[in-house]
Protein backbone atom coordinates (compact mmCIF):
# COMPACT_ATOMS: atom_id res chain seq x y z
CA UNK A 1 0.00 0.00 0.00
CA UNK A 2 2.83 2.35 0.97
CA UNK A 3 4.74 1.61 -2.25
CA UNK A 4 1.64 2.33 -4.37
CA UNK A 5 1.16 5.65 -2.57
CA UNK A 6 4.78 6.60 -3.29
CA UNK A 7 4.34 5.68 -6.96
CA UNK A 8 1.22 7.84 -7.26
CA UNK A 9 3.00 10.72 -5.53
CA UNK A 10 5.97 10.40 -7.91
CA UNK A 11 3.75 10.38 -11.00
CA UNK A 12 1.75 13.38 -9.72
CA UNK A 13 4.94 15.35 -9.06
CA UNK A 14 6.35 14.46 -12.48
CA UNK A 15 3.15 15.60 -14.22
CA UNK A 16 3.14 18.86 -12.21
CA UNK A 17 6.75 19.57 -13.22
CA UNK A 18 5.89 18.99 -16.88
CA UNK A 19 2.87 21.32 -16.65
CA UNK A 20 4.85 24.14 -15.03
CA UNK A 21 7.71 23.67 -17.51
CA UNK A 22 5.33 23.89 -20.45
CA UNK A 23 3.71 26.94 -18.90
CA UNK A 24 7.12 28.60 -18.52
CA UNK A 25 8.05 27.82 -22.13
CA UNK A 26 4.69 29.12 -23.30
CA UNK A 27 5.24 32.40 -21.43
CA UNK A 28 8.71 32.75 -22.93
CA UNK A 29 7.30 32.13 -26.41
CA UNK A 30 4.61 34.77 -25.77
CA UNK A 31 7.28 37.28 -24.69
CA UNK A 32 9.33 36.49 -27.78
CA UNK A 33 6.28 37.04 -29.96
CA UNK A 34 5.42 40.24 -28.07
CA UNK A 35 8.87 41.77 -28.65
CA UNK A 36 9.46 40.32 -32.10
CA UNK A 37 11.44 42.99 -33.98
CA UNK A 38 9.82 41.96 -37.24
CA UNK A 39 6.47 43.23 -35.99
CA UNK A 40 7.85 46.72 -35.37
CA UNK A 41 8.97 49.54 -37.62
CA UNK A 42 11.47 52.29 -36.88
CA UNK A 43 10.17 55.85 -36.42
CA UNK A 44 13.12 58.22 -36.69
CA UNK A 45 12.53 62.01 -36.63
CA UNK A 46 15.01 64.89 -36.82
CA UNK A 47 14.30 68.54 -35.99
CA UNK A 48 16.22 71.78 -35.60
CA UNK A 49 15.33 74.57 -33.14
CA UNK A 50 16.97 77.99 -33.07
CA UNK A 51 16.60 79.12 -29.47
CA UNK A 52 16.24 82.55 -27.88
CA UNK A 53 19.98 82.79 -27.11
CA UNK A 54 20.68 82.09 -30.82
CA UNK A 55 22.02 78.62 -30.04
CA UNK A 56 20.71 75.77 -32.18
CA UNK A 57 19.20 72.61 -30.71
CA UNK A 58 19.35 69.46 -32.82
CA UNK A 59 16.88 66.82 -31.63
CA UNK A 60 16.24 63.25 -32.74
CA UNK A 61 13.23 61.17 -31.68
CA UNK A 62 13.96 57.44 -32.04
CA UNK A 63 11.27 54.84 -31.32
CA UNK A 64 10.00 51.54 -32.71
CA UNK A 65 6.27 51.22 -33.37
CA UNK A 66 4.08 48.17 -33.81
CA UNK A 67 3.04 47.86 -37.46
CA UNK A 68 -0.53 46.88 -36.52
CA UNK A 69 -1.03 48.72 -33.22
CA UNK A 70 0.24 52.29 -33.50
CA UNK A 71 -0.25 52.85 -29.77
CA UNK A 72 2.38 50.20 -29.06
CA UNK A 73 5.56 52.30 -29.04
CA UNK A 74 8.95 51.49 -27.49
CA UNK A 75 11.64 54.20 -27.14
CA UNK A 76 15.14 53.26 -28.28
CA UNK A 77 17.43 53.85 -25.28
CA UNK A 78 21.16 54.68 -25.35
CA UNK A 79 21.45 54.74 -29.13
CA UNK A 80 24.38 56.91 -30.20
CA UNK A 81 23.37 59.55 -32.76
CA UNK A 82 25.95 61.34 -34.93
CA UNK A 83 25.16 64.88 -36.09
CA UNK A 84 26.81 66.28 -39.23
CA UNK A 85 26.97 69.51 -41.22
CA UNK A 86 27.02 68.37 -44.84
CA UNK A 87 28.36 70.25 -47.88
CA UNK A 88 29.03 68.72 -51.29
CA UNK A 89 28.99 65.17 -49.91
CA UNK A 90 31.52 66.13 -47.25
CA UNK A 91 30.38 65.56 -43.66
CA UNK A 92 31.65 67.69 -40.79
CA UNK A 93 30.91 66.04 -37.43
CA UNK A 94 29.17 68.50 -35.10
CA UNK A 95 28.89 66.13 -32.14
CA UNK A 96 27.20 63.00 -30.82
CA UNK A 97 24.47 62.32 -28.28
CA UNK A 98 22.80 59.24 -26.77
CA UNK A 99 19.03 58.78 -26.70
CA UNK A 100 17.31 59.05 -23.32
CA UNK A 101 14.75 56.68 -21.79
CA UNK A 102 12.16 58.57 -23.85
CA UNK A 103 14.13 57.92 -27.04
CA UNK A 104 15.26 61.55 -27.41
CA UNK A 105 18.81 62.61 -28.34
CA UNK A 106 19.75 66.31 -28.10
CA UNK A 107 22.78 68.30 -29.18
CA UNK A 108 22.99 72.05 -28.51
CA UNK A 109 25.31 74.08 -30.71
CA UNK A 110 26.42 77.54 -29.45
CA UNK A 111 25.52 80.78 -31.21
CA UNK A 112 29.17 81.11 -32.25
CA UNK A 113 29.04 77.85 -34.22
CA UNK A 114 30.30 78.22 -37.81
CA UNK A 115 28.30 76.27 -40.40
CA UNK A 116 29.13 75.36 -43.96
CA UNK A 117 26.44 76.85 -46.23
CA UNK A 118 25.46 75.83 -49.72
CA UNK A 119 25.09 78.32 -52.56
CA UNK A 120 21.49 79.10 -51.54
CA UNK A 121 22.42 79.82 -47.93
CA UNK A 122 21.04 76.58 -46.44
CA UNK A 123 22.63 74.74 -43.51
CA UNK A 124 22.45 71.06 -44.46
CA UNK A 125 22.26 68.83 -41.38
CA UNK A 126 22.20 65.06 -40.99
CA UNK A 127 21.50 62.86 -37.98
CA UNK A 128 22.70 59.26 -38.34
CA UNK A 129 22.36 56.09 -36.29
CA UNK A 130 24.98 53.56 -37.39
CA UNK A 131 22.93 50.54 -36.37
CA UNK A 132 23.22 47.60 -33.96
CA UNK A 133 22.55 43.85 -33.83
CA UNK A 134 18.82 44.36 -33.29
CA UNK A 135 18.24 47.59 -35.22
CA UNK A 136 19.10 48.71 -38.72
CA UNK A 137 20.88 51.98 -39.38
CA UNK A 138 18.78 55.16 -39.65
CA UNK A 139 19.41 58.55 -41.18
CA UNK A 140 17.52 61.83 -41.54
CA UNK A 141 18.58 65.07 -43.18
CA UNK A 142 17.18 68.58 -43.22
CA UNK A 143 18.14 71.99 -44.58
CA UNK A 144 17.44 75.31 -42.85
CA UNK A 145 18.37 78.92 -43.41
CA UNK A 146 19.56 81.02 -40.50
CA UNK A 147 16.69 83.34 -39.57
CA UNK A 148 17.14 86.18 -37.09
CA UNK A 149 14.25 87.22 -34.83
CA UNK A 150 14.20 90.50 -32.92
CA UNK A 151 11.56 90.86 -30.20
CA UNK A 152 10.94 94.41 -29.04
CA UNK A 153 8.55 95.31 -26.21
CA UNK A 154 7.77 99.03 -26.14
CA UNK A 155 5.15 101.43 -24.81
CA UNK A 156 4.03 103.62 -27.71
CA UNK A 157 1.69 106.43 -26.62
CA UNK A 158 1.03 104.54 -23.36
CA UNK A 159 0.09 101.42 -25.35
CA UNK A 160 2.08 98.25 -24.61
CA UNK A 161 3.20 97.09 -28.03
CA UNK A 162 4.93 93.91 -29.20
CA UNK A 163 7.10 94.32 -32.31
CA UNK A 164 8.74 91.32 -33.99
CA UNK A 165 11.29 91.76 -36.77
CA UNK A 166 12.48 88.82 -38.87
CA UNK A 167 15.31 88.89 -41.40
CA UNK A 168 18.14 86.93 -42.98
CA UNK A 169 21.66 88.11 -43.84
CA UNK A 170 23.19 88.15 -47.27
CA UNK A 171 26.06 85.74 -47.89
CA UNK A 172 28.55 88.44 -48.86
CA UNK A 173 30.90 90.23 -46.48
CA UNK A 174 28.42 93.12 -45.99
CA UNK A 175 25.79 90.78 -44.45
CA UNK A 176 22.93 93.07 -45.35
CA UNK A 177 19.60 92.45 -43.61
CA UNK A 178 16.91 90.99 -45.87
CA UNK A 179 13.39 91.23 -44.34
CA UNK A 180 11.37 88.03 -44.28
CA UNK A 181 8.55 88.35 -46.79
CA UNK A 182 5.90 86.25 -45.03
CA UNK A 183 5.63 83.65 -42.28
CA UNK A 184 3.14 82.55 -39.65
CA UNK A 185 4.06 83.47 -36.08
CA UNK A 186 2.59 82.81 -32.63
CA UNK A 187 3.15 84.90 -29.51
CA UNK A 188 3.10 83.13 -26.15
CA UNK A 189 3.39 84.04 -22.49
CA UNK A 190 5.48 81.57 -20.53
CA UNK A 191 3.59 79.67 -17.84
CA UNK A 192 4.56 77.29 -15.05
CA UNK A 193 3.35 74.16 -16.85
CA UNK A 194 2.98 75.28 -20.48
CA UNK A 195 3.10 78.38 -22.65
CA UNK A 196 -0.14 80.30 -23.17
CA UNK A 197 -0.76 81.59 -26.74
CA UNK A 198 -2.02 85.18 -26.80
CA UNK A 199 -1.74 86.10 -30.50
CA UNK A 200 -1.44 84.38 -33.87
CA UNK A 201 -0.61 86.26 -37.05
CA UNK A 202 1.69 86.64 -40.04
CA UNK A 203 4.96 88.45 -40.49
CA UNK A 204 4.78 90.71 -43.55
CA UNK A 205 7.82 92.49 -44.97
CA UNK A 206 9.81 91.41 -41.96
CA UNK A 207 7.53 92.94 -39.26
CA UNK A 208 4.71 91.78 -37.02
CA UNK A 209 3.15 94.17 -34.49
CA UNK A 210 0.23 94.04 -32.06
CA UNK A 211 -1.05 95.52 -28.80
CA UNK A 212 -0.23 93.47 -25.74
CA UNK A 213 -3.38 92.48 -23.78
CA UNK A 214 -3.91 94.22 -20.45
CA UNK A 215 -5.44 91.20 -18.70
CA UNK A 216 -2.45 88.82 -18.83
CA UNK A 217 -1.54 87.75 -15.28
CA UNK A 218 2.09 87.93 -14.21
CA UNK A 219 3.95 86.74 -11.17
CA UNK A 220 3.77 88.44 -7.76
CA UNK A 221 5.64 91.44 -9.17
CA UNK A 222 3.69 91.53 -12.43
CA UNK A 223 6.55 90.17 -14.55
CA UNK A 224 5.90 88.07 -17.68
CA UNK A 225 8.07 86.32 -20.28
CA UNK A 226 6.91 86.99 -23.85
CA UNK A 227 7.87 84.39 -26.51
CA UNK A 228 7.76 84.80 -30.30
CA UNK A 229 7.77 81.47 -32.15
CA UNK A 230 7.92 80.42 -35.80
CA UNK A 231 7.18 76.71 -36.02
CA UNK A 232 7.93 74.10 -38.74
CA UNK A 233 8.71 76.63 -41.47
CA UNK A 234 9.76 75.07 -44.78
CA UNK A 235 12.96 77.12 -44.99
CA UNK A 236 13.78 78.12 -41.41
CA UNK A 237 12.47 75.25 -39.30
CA UNK A 238 11.70 76.28 -35.71
CA UNK A 239 12.84 79.70 -34.48
CA UNK A 240 12.05 81.34 -31.13
CA UNK A 241 12.87 84.53 -29.27
CA UNK A 242 11.81 85.67 -25.80
CA UNK A 243 12.01 88.66 -23.46
CA UNK A 244 11.18 89.40 -19.82
CA UNK A 245 9.15 92.50 -18.90
CA UNK A 246 6.90 93.93 -16.17
CA UNK A 247 3.66 93.96 -18.17
CA UNK A 248 1.57 91.44 -16.27
CA UNK A 249 -1.58 92.43 -14.41
CA UNK A 250 -1.12 91.98 -10.70
CA UNK A 251 -3.05 93.06 -7.64
CA UNK A 252 -1.95 92.48 -4.09
CA UNK A 253 -5.17 91.88 -2.18
CA UNK A 254 -5.04 92.49 1.57
CA UNK A 255 -5.56 89.44 3.71
CA UNK A 256 -8.98 89.65 5.32
CA UNK A 257 -9.41 88.63 8.92
CA UNK A 258 -11.32 85.38 8.84
CA UNK A 259 -14.19 85.11 11.31
CA UNK A 260 -14.45 82.14 13.61
CA UNK A 261 -15.82 79.29 11.50
CA UNK A 262 -15.93 75.51 11.61
CA UNK A 263 -12.84 75.31 9.32
CA UNK A 264 -10.78 78.08 10.95
CA UNK A 265 -8.32 77.72 13.82
CA UNK A 266 -10.84 79.16 16.28
CA UNK A 267 -14.37 77.76 16.55
CA UNK A 268 -17.50 79.96 16.42
CA UNK A 269 -18.62 81.63 19.67
CA UNK A 270 -21.90 79.67 19.85
CA UNK A 271 -19.93 76.41 20.00
CA UNK A 272 -18.02 77.64 23.06
CA UNK A 273 -21.32 78.63 24.74
CA UNK A 274 -23.01 75.28 23.96
CA UNK A 275 -19.94 73.32 25.12
CA UNK A 276 -19.75 75.34 28.36
CA UNK A 277 -23.43 74.69 29.12
CA UNK A 278 -23.02 70.95 28.46
CA UNK A 279 -19.91 70.71 30.65
CA UNK A 280 -21.62 72.73 33.40
CA UNK A 281 -24.62 70.38 33.24
CA UNK A 282 -22.36 67.29 33.49
CA UNK A 283 -20.44 68.64 36.49
CA UNK A 284 -23.68 69.74 38.15
CA UNK A 285 -24.99 66.19 37.74
CA UNK A 286 -21.78 64.79 39.33
CA UNK A 287 -22.07 67.17 42.30
CA UNK A 288 -25.78 66.43 42.75
CA UNK A 289 -25.12 62.65 42.67
CA UNK A 290 -22.27 62.87 45.23
CA UNK A 291 -24.41 65.10 47.49
CA UNK A 292 -27.25 62.55 47.40
CA UNK A 293 -24.86 59.68 48.15
CA UNK A 294 -23.64 61.42 51.32
CA UNK A 295 -27.26 62.25 52.25
CA UNK A 296 -28.32 58.60 51.80
CA UNK A 297 -25.39 57.42 53.87
CA UNK A 298 -26.24 59.85 56.69
CA UNK A 299 -29.92 58.87 56.71
CA UNK A 300 -28.92 55.18 56.76
CA UNK A 301 -26.87 55.72 59.93
CA UNK A 302 -29.82 57.52 61.58
CA UNK A 303 -32.16 54.61 60.77
CA UNK A 304 -29.67 52.07 62.26
CA UNK A 305 -29.41 54.05 65.54
CA UNK A 306 -33.19 54.30 65.85
CA UNK A 307 -33.54 50.56 65.32
CA UNK A 308 -30.94 49.73 68.00
CA UNK A 309 -32.77 51.88 70.57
Amino acid sequence: MKSNLMKHTFYASFIAILLFSNLGFAQQEEQKEEFDVRKYKTVYKFNSFKQSDNSRLLEVSFIVQNKKDRKDKIPVFEAEIYFYNVLNDEELLLGTAFTSKEGIAKLTLPSSQNYELDEDGFINLTARFIGSKGLKSAKKSLAVKDLHLELNLKEIDSVKTVIVKAYTLTLDSLQTKVPLEEADITIFVKGMLSNMPIKEGSIEDGVFEFEFPTNIPGDGDGDVTVIANIEDHDEFGNVAQEKFINWGSHKITPVKKVKNTLWSESAPLWMYIVLSILLLGVWANYIYTIFNLFKIKKEGKSINLATEE
